[in-house]
């Protein structure tokens, strides 16, 4: 059970939460879509993807990967940014 819960292990589950969060923004993107029948980008798109984002970047440090940790930190201010202009335009 010891060999489960390993750092490698906890680490590999929360890339592919990570992952498994980014990924739900084209599903729901997809059946938005489908459902109208023309492109639209829900709201909760961006929060998927800030999500996701956000916990692939952590990953990404873990990983001192820096390709994927630049992709990841400026994806994070875009997706930022939409969800500023989403809670403007509510107001």
């Amino acid at each position: 059970m010891s060999n489960l819960l390993n750092s490698e292990n906890i680490w590999l589950v929360v890339g592919f939460f990570g992952q498994l969060l980014f990924s739900m923004r084209f599903i729901l993107q997809w059946l938005a879509s489908e459902r109208i029948k023309r492109s639209v980008i829900p709201h909760m798109f961006w929060y998927f993807s800030l999500a996701g984002g956000i916990v692939l970047f952590i990953y990404a440090i873990y990983r001192r990967d820096p390709v994927f940790i630049l992709g990841q930190g400026a994806g994070i201010f875009i997706y930022l940014r939409n969800i500023y202009f989403i809670l403007r335009e509510s107001r």
